[in-house]
């Protein structure tokens, strides 16, 4: 038997010697010859006659043919390299040469067609589902095999996993547009078929193989096929989806030149989707609100641990994109989010208000990875109104989470110079050249920008500091919003509404008794270390003496007034704060007067700032999405059929003032109540009583419009004068028939 091995190799090199002296015009003539004999040594028991075969096709692999084969048929050749990559032999040795002789073989079949239109198509479905799940069996054997130690080449020590990584990059840089859907779906089924997107690690590295391997103007096709693999398993484990996403994460670092092809908006629809339904999974406790909720356990960590991974990707992703694709996926994840007073509908009916409240944290703090490192030129176009209006409105919700999502959201887009990290601590600096801020002139965008904004901006914060269940956090972000609008957006006008504001914080904590001690001792350590900031930005000494006055004067009396006692992890403040006054408060007159002999505007400076409430502001207070319902509905009962006529205005007194504060509260749990049984009643009224009612306003418009046109079609009397003849009404007169008096006439 060795005899007749000894033939054959003898016979193999002698086949071999005759092919590389063919010319290109002739080998069509003997290449079917030696195919059949290759074929036959395939087929063999023989590991050592699979292995020379192998060698023989892939010599014939890398000889260039100028005339192309009509009838030439590659399929046995792809099917039994394949099986080879997936020899089993008991030795140990010899399997490892088998898998690595398949290696090479399907390399081979790979260089042999892969350029050749008239060949079968490798990249058809067929062959891609036997190839690259081949490649990757091989490229899961990390641990390799024991060496020979006797001298080798470095070709011979290659082991199997380097030479797969090697055959596999080379098989996807050969991948053009319309092959690469092809050539990853069946990576897709390897790791669904073996279960190992849970473990991550090889789902990355596969997956950075063909991103770094594919040609870059492709790349984006992966990720769509990434992102369609994620919606296909929406109801398989949190640990699978969390799998996928950490993959299409790392794939989006990969990918060139910023951009993820002409879906933009898709990709991060696709991401916040999977957001919303892993928060309706963790509420409901099912991945089908129909199905049995014991169909499938549902581990809230583990939905946890999704819902960070998908914030992750959103800001990978988003971190890729230029500052005007990054403002239209801001604006279009501000539009996702459940806005009180707006579009409070969001999210499944199963979860209810907490579901809201938790879809509108994700999505926020997914904003908030999208402005993280956002530099715009241009504040106009980084905050328009279609995106500030709703963002503020965030600022005067309850929830505490939100609140201060939203502040860091407004401190990373006007931060543009990174000045935000040397605000904190929140302390009293003497001088603050230390921070070393990096400080432009205002543009005219900016001013145009405080222009429009500003007031809505100051109101804002004036309210949130009143927010009882602000804690420290909250109100080291107000500072430093505040500190980066004097940085980056003050001009004169802005410094002195600034200094308004700082005062009528204090002034806040003065006459607000009733806000918990703690609250009122931070805003006065806020309105204390803003105006020693803006004072030394002003450069007025006779300004910074006061302040540094008022401030030493506190570090004697009321330390407990100022940051380094209440803006610290063990605040020390008094169980009652007593009444604050004298020295150790800061004096509007006295700034006013002050910075009004170094040209700023005194009678502003003297005004006190006072912000207005608005509707927007009443409806961000609400608590819950059907709180906005009910006053929705509260407004409309207002402008009903049935509501009487307002009431001639009362005279004002004293003790009707005295008697609306002490009833107040009384008039706040009887709206309240009466809020609760209108949302009652439009959640479980029938459809026709809620139609009914919405036919009754219908109504109402309908009779002021003709009222409007009674009065339009039928004038007074003409001033002319001119009446009837005293035998009945006087006739209408249209307006183009009515005759004026010539002074009247211009």
């Amino acid at each position: 038997m060795f005899v007749c091995h000894r033939y054959v190799c003898i016979a193999m090199e002698a086949l071999d010697q005759l092919l590389m002296a063919c010319h290109c015009q002739t080998i069509n003539l003997f290449v079917e010859s030696f195919l059949t004999m290759v074929r036959k040594l395939l087929e063999a028991d023989k590991p050592n006659l699979q292995i020379l075969g192998t060698n023989s096709f892939v010599k014939f692999a890398n000889i260039e043919e100028d005339t192309p084969s009509y009838h030439r048929s590659y399929d046995f050749f792809v099917s039994r390299f394949s099986e080879m990559c997936h020899s089993s032999y008991e030795d140990p040795d010899i399997r490892t040469k088998i898998r690595m002789a398949g290696i090479r073989g399907l390399q081979g079949v790979v260089r042999k067609t892969v350029n050749d239109e008239l060949q079968a198509n490798i990249w058809d479905p067929q062959h891609m589902d036997k190839i690259v799940p081949s490649l990757l069996f091989n490229l899961q054997q990390e641990e390799g095999v024991e060496r020979s130690p006797s001298p080798e080449t470095e070709k011979e020590r290659e082991s199997p996993v380097e030479l797969t990584e090697r055959c596999f990059r080379e098989l996807l840089g050969r991948a053009a547009y319309g092959n690469i859907k092809n050539a990853v779906k069946p990576v897709l089924m390897h790791l669904d078929n073996h279960s190992l997107w849970e473990s991550k690690t090889f789902a990355v590295r596969c997956f950075k193989i063909v991103m770094y391997s594919i040609q870059s103007q492709h790349s984006h096709l992966v990720i769509q096929q990434l992102l369609g693999h994620l919606d296909a398993n929406s109801k398989n484990s949190a640990r699978v989806r969390a799998g996928i996403v950490e993959v299409i994460s790392e794939a989006a670092v990969i990918e060139a030149s910023g951009s993820i092809g002409p879906t933009v908006l898709e990709v991060f629809n696709t991401l916040l989707k999977q957001l919303r339904l892993s928060v309706d999974y963790e509420l409901t406790g099912s991945y089908d609100s129909f199905a049995n909720m014991g169909s499938k356990v549902i581990k809230v960590h583990e939905e946890r641990q999704l819902q960070e991974a998908v914030i992750k990707t959103v800001g990978s992703f988003a971190y890729t994109l230029p500052p005007y694709q990054r403002s239209e996926v801001m604006l279009f994840i501000i539009g996702k989010i459940p806005v009180p007073g707006m579009y409070p509908a969001l999210g499944s009916a199963n979860t209810g208000v907490e579901g809201s409240r938790m879809i509108q944290v994700m999505l926020l703090k997914s904003l908030l990875q999208v402005t993280a490192g956002f530099q715009s030129t241009n504040i106009l176009t980084a905050l328009p109104t279609s995106f500030l209006d709703p963002l503020l409105s965030f600022t005067l919700m309850e929830d505490a989470e939100i609140r201060l999502l939203v502040l860091d959201i407004l401190i990373g887009i006007i931060d543009r110079h990174d000045n935000r990290h040397k605000f904190s601590p929140v302390r009293i600096i003497s001088d603050i050249s230390v921070l070393k801020l990096k400080v432009d002139k205002c543009s005219r965008q900016d001013n145009l920008f405080m222009k429009k904004h500003s007031q809505r901006l100051y109101r804002h914060i004036y309210l949130a500091c009143k927010e009882e269940s602000s804690v420290q956090r909250h109100f080291e972000s107000l500072y430093t919003l505040l500190a980066l609008i004097c940085v980056e957006l003050a001009n004169e006008e802005v410094v002195v509404d600034l200094i308004r504001l700082a005062l009528a914080l204090q002034d806040l904590a003065l006459t607000e008794e009733a806000l918990p001690v703690y609250t009122r001792c931070a805003i006065h350590a806020l309105s204390a270390v803003y105006l020693n900031l803006i004072c030394q930005l002003t450069t007025v000494p006779t300004f910074c003496q006061h302040v540094h006055e008022v401030i030493e004067s506190r570090k004697k009396l009321v330390p407990f007034l100022l940051p380094e006692d209440v803006l610290v992890e063990s605040s020390k403040i008094p169980e009652k704060l007593e009444k604050v006054e004298g020295e150790v408060l800061f004096v509007q007159t006295k700034i006013a007067e002050i910075l009004g002999g170094s040209g700023y505007n005194t009678e502003r400076l003297a005004t006190a700032y006072i912000p207005q409430i608005t509707d927007e502001d009443r409806l961000s207070k609400r608590k819950s999405i059907g709180d906005t319902v009910s006053l929705q509905l509260e407004m409309e009962s207002r402008n009903s059929p049935e509501k009487e006529q307002r009431s001639t205005a009362e005279q004002i007194t004293f003790e009707t003032l005295k008697q609306a504060v002490v009833d107040s509260v009384n008039v706040e749990e009887l709206e309240r109540e009466r809020r609760r049984q209108v949302v009652e009643r439009f959640q479980t009224a029938p459809f026709e009583e809620i139609a009914a009612h919405c036919g009754a306003r219908a109504s109402l418009l309908q009779s002021k419009l003709n009222q409007i046109f009674e009065i339009t079609i039928r004038p007074p009397p003409s001033p002319s004068g001119s009446v009837g003849n005293g035998h009945g009404p006087s006739r209408s007169i249209p307006v183009y028939e009515m005759k004026f008096p010539d002074l009247c006439v211009y």
